[in-house]
């Protein structure tokens, strides 16, 4: 697997195509950013996940630049910080130049903004951002229904995405209900940080699939058609994590899995 589109995906508004499977580079900085992207992007990564906030969305354009992969096959996402609330142009901006991209796949809020009327403001000024072409879609990250219901109160508007902390641990039904009814793609982050590894469970499924514990919670993901972003800085945990196209579960263990969350 080598393009976007040859990877399982989900569907932004416009036809857009996102990894189920992307690279998270959450505490990732300096040259250790730097050959971590390279180490995904040549293992076969074609969705990055960075931030304003990250401080290495340098690095990760260089790793592009450097690695040969096609910029039409590396779907890449960056977020506002909510501190910049009122600077969205100057931070797409600043990200864009450090990036060394004429466009961003995926610009999302990093966190709700400190108050209701900045949250809808904001998103007024990402919608217009977007049909400028400075990014290709939008979305919001760490936001609850009620957020997101405001800004389709107020514009009509959803999120493509919301990333949220995620994982079987924390699986909830009616979270995945409300974002699907609502067209909004449900990303998670922290899969690892959220999971008991241990868990009898999980390795009692990860045995039977001659997979890892963490393969086994990311292919959860998935099967359930939620975006995953793993992080790493370790090489052969880069290659594991990318490792899950396979195999696939259940949905004995699917539900298994999802009871994890009690």
């Amino acid at each position: 697997m080598s393009a976007a589109t040859d990877q399982p995906s989900a569907e932004l508004p416009g036809g857009l195509r996102m990894p189920l499977l992307g690279f998270g580079t959450w505490q990732i900085t300096g040259g250790q950013a730097y050959d971590a992207v390279r180490e995904a992007l040549d293992v076969g990564y074609r969705h990055l996940d960075t931030a304003t906030m990250y401080g290495n969305e340098a690095e990760v354009g260089r790793a592009i630049r450097d690695s040969g992969v096609p910029r039409e096959d590396i779907f890449v996402t960056t977020k506002l910080p909510p501190a910049q609330a009122g600077r969205e142009r100057q931070t797409i901006a600043a990200s864009l130049a450090a990036l060394d991209l004429d466009q961003i796949d995926l610009w999302l809020v990093h966190w709700p903004p400190s108050s209701d009327r900045q949250s809808v403001a904001t998103w007024r000024e990402f919608r217009a951002i977007r049909d400028e072409g400075l990014t290709r879609t939008i979305g919001v990250s760490n936001y609850d229904t009620a957020d997101i219901d405001a800004l389709i109160e107020a514009t009509g508007e959803a999120p493509a995405v919301n990333q949220i902390r995620w994982g079987p641990a924390l699986y909830d039904a009616q979270v995945v209900a409300e974002h699907r009814d609502r067209g909004v793609v449900l990303e998670g982050y922290s899969p690892f940080k959220t999971t008991d590894l241990r868990d009898p469970v999980l390795a009692g499924i990860a045995r039977a699939h001659g997979a890892t514990p963490t393969q086994v919670v990311l292919r959860w993901h998935l099967d359930h058609g939620i975006v995953a972003i793993p992080k790493s800085a370790t090489p052969a945990r880069i290659r594991e994590n990318f490792d899950v196209f396979g195999f696939s579960l259940s949905e004995s263990e699917l539900r298994q899995l999802d009871a994890m969350a009690g």
